[in-house]
Formats: structure tokens, C-alpha cells, sequence
């Protein structure tokens, strides 16, 4: 893992506390993180936290015998009296834990786990299976099926308690895990100095709404903006100066975008902006006023001269079998006409060829 993204998910402000991780203003890889006190990401506390359980038993009796052996203040009972039952409420519920007896009128519990193994692949659940069968044979089919824990009845409460808290501490494992890589997806795309998304995450992004505007025929654009002379900002001034024009130049993007649409950094001091739902004239305006504000940004350590960008913009009003990239590469081409031309100016594209 790189250094950066090491520190980014062991250095945290408040431990305990909740806080939004996103990558960006307008694109939609968020999710919340709760920071513990070792300062990892971790989305729920499970050893603070009741956690929900599952009991599953035909018997009145033995679903009670469970439930009085569970603290209320570490688990929740939800209870099934049948394997179907038992799958409803798994599909509602998404309980961490599930203690099921084998012996059951419909679906096993051997059975049960593997519904939940093949339906539920998505979450990560402990499942203990409670039976009157102590053959290895018949506890190796258990645990194949999916169990993660078997304990022969009748059985000592705090021996169920014991290992109720090792699914716990499994759980917990789990979720910090699950925390920490979608912490790690957030990082691969994100920019990290301008904290916009980076090319991997806009190409994504825009295949997808891409795919869209082609099957419902809706406008689709794809403008790319380029920093004037950037390579004279950090030769007179110093790369610190390049990385504050390069945030100055984010913000003004990440003001100007719609929260349907996206704007990132792909490069040095390359922006890529995708807008979809919009007339042509209508985007020329919208990139004027992006260049203009930041033509207006009066930046000290350049010695009162004006930092500018230029443009370039391609796309469709009306559905054209188009990839990402060759849009991309059009736009990029207009881009490069604005520089031709003196820099500091929007081009739009030629409309291309419908292409069946």
C-alpha cells in the first residue's frame, strides 16, 4: 500500500466519532465511516454495539433456552420457527449472527446454511448450528455446508455465550475489512491533491452514463480543460504554487458541476468535466463562466500576471454509437485548437458522424 494511503487510513481526528468520507462533490462512492479509538475505519462497533441474531428452532423451548443464555445488551433475538421463516426474516433483517438447529420440519439447518451462503454472498454472517448429532461425519457436512460453528445439545449456556462472542469478534474482523477496502476503492479513485475524482473513476462513471444517454437519447459531453503555461507557474514559482492554482482551478470545477454530472483530474494539470442533459449552447455557457471565473483568480506569487485555461468540448445532442475514449479524444483535440488559437478560450468540437 502506498504511504499516502496508509496514512490517509490510519490518521483519523476523532476517535469515536462518525464522520462522511467522499471523494468528491459529484461522484457517488460515499459511505460512512465510524473512526474507533485505534483509529481504523470501522462501521460498526460489534463489541459495544447489540448485535441482531438469528435463533431458529421448531421448539418454543430451545429457541428460549437460547435467547436467556444471549445478554440483551449484546444481542437482539429475532426468532423462526421454521427454515423458511428463518430465510424471510434473514432477508429483511441481514442478521450478523444466526444459531440454527439442525433437526427442522422444512429446510435443515444444514440446509438453511446453504441458502444463506448462496443468497447472501454480499455479507459476511456466523452461523452456529445446534445439534443432537455428535458423529464427525454428520459435523463435517455442517460445517461444508457453510456453518462456521457446531455445539452438541444439550448445551451449557455459557459455552453457547463463548463462542456467540468468538462470531463477534469474527464479525467484527469482517467488517473492519470491508470498511478498510472500500476506504482502499475510495483512495485508487480519488485525485489526492484536489481530492476530485481521477481518470479510472470518470471513465467508470461516464461509460456508464454514456450507455445511458445512447439508450435513452439524451445529450451527452465531455469537455476537457487544460491549465494555460501551468509548466511556467511551477518553473517561476515553485511546485507549491503549481498545487495551489491546480486546488484553485478543482474548486471552481467542483462548484460549476451538477450533482448529476462529474468533474475530475486526469492528469498534471489536465480536467475532464462529463455533462449530460444539456444543449449545446447551453454548455458553452457554463464552460465561459468556468474560464472567466478562473481567469478572474488573482494568485500573488506570480508577479500580477493572469493564469488562464482552455477548453475543448465534444459530445451529442441526440444518441451516436460512441465509446468514452473517442469522445475523449475529440474533446481533447478541440482543447488542443484552443491552444492553437491563443489559449484562454472554449472550443467546441465538429459534431461527429453517426457511427451504426
Amino acid at each position: 500500500m502506498p504511504d499516502w494511503a496508509q496514512k490517509r487510513m490510519s490518521s483519523v481526528p476523532f476517535a469515536g466519532s462518525r464522520i462522511p468520507w467522499r471523494s468528491g462533490s459529484f461522484f457517488h462512492f460515499e459511505f460512512m465511516l465510524e473512526i474507533t479509538d485505534s483509529g481504523s475505519p470501522f462501521p460498526m462497533d460489534a463489541n459495544r454495539q447489540a448485535i441482531p441474531v438469528l435463533v431458529v428452532d421448531d421448539s418454543p423451548v430451545a429457541r428460549k433456552l437460547v435467547e436467556h443464555a444471549l445478554p440483551a445488551d449484546e444481542y437482539t433475538i429475532l426468532s423462526a420457527s421454521t427454515g423458511q421463516e428463518a430465510i424471510e426474516l434473514f432477508a429483511r433483517h441481514q442478521p450478523s449472527l444466526v444459531i440454527t438447529d439442525w433437526l427442522m420440519p422444512d429446510l435443515s439447518g444444514v440446509e438453511l446454511c446453504q441458502r444463506i451462503r448462496s443468497d447472501f454472498q454480499d455479507r459476511f454472517t456466523y452461523i452456529i448450528i445446534l445439534t443432537g448429532v455428535s458423529e464427525k461425519s454428520e459435523v463435517v457436512k455442517g460445517l461444508q455446508a457453510g456453518a462456521d460453528e457446531y455445539l452438541t445439545k444439550p448445551f451449557h449456556p455459557d459455552e453457547l455465550l463463548a463462542r456467540a462472542r468468538v462470531g463477534r469478534r469474527i464479525i467484527a474482523l469482517h467488517r473492519e475489512i470491508e470498511a478498510k477496502n472500500r476506504l482502499l476503492e475510495q483512495l485508487a479513485l480519488t485525485d489526492e491533491l484536489t481530492q476530485l475524482p481521477n481518470r479510472r473513476a470518470v471513465v467508470q462513471w461516464a461509460t456508464r452514463q454514456l450507455s445511458g444517454a445512447l439508450r435513452h437519447d439524451f445529450p451527452f459531453w465531455v469537455v476537457m480543460a487544460d491549465i494555460d503555461q501551468f509548466k511556467l507557474v511551477n518553473d517561476s514559482a515553485g511546485h507549491q504554487a503549481g498545487d495551489i492554482v491546480l486546488k484553485k482551478f478543482s474548486e471552481i470545477l467542483r462548484a460549476n458541476t451538477r450533482q448529476s454530472d462529474i468533474c475530475g483530474r486526469i492528469g498534471g494539470d489536465e480536467f475532464v468535466l462529463i455533462i449530460s442533459h444539456a444543449v449545446r449552447d447551453g454548455i458553452e455557457v457554463m464552460i465561459q463562466r468556468v474560464r472567466e471565473q478562473f481567469e478572474a483568480q488573482h494568485f500573488p506569487f506570480n508577479n500580477g500576471r493572469v493564469i488562464t485555461a482552455s477548453f475543448g468540448i465534444a459530445g451529442f445532442a441526440h444518441g451516436r454509437v460512441q465509446q468514452i475514449e473517442h469522445l475523449m479524444v475529440q474533446a481533447d483535440a478541440a482543447l488542443y485548437a484552443a491552444k492553437r488559437l491563443g489559449r484562454n478560450r472554449v472550443e467546441l468540437a465538429p459534431a461527429a458522424p453517426s457511427i451504426r
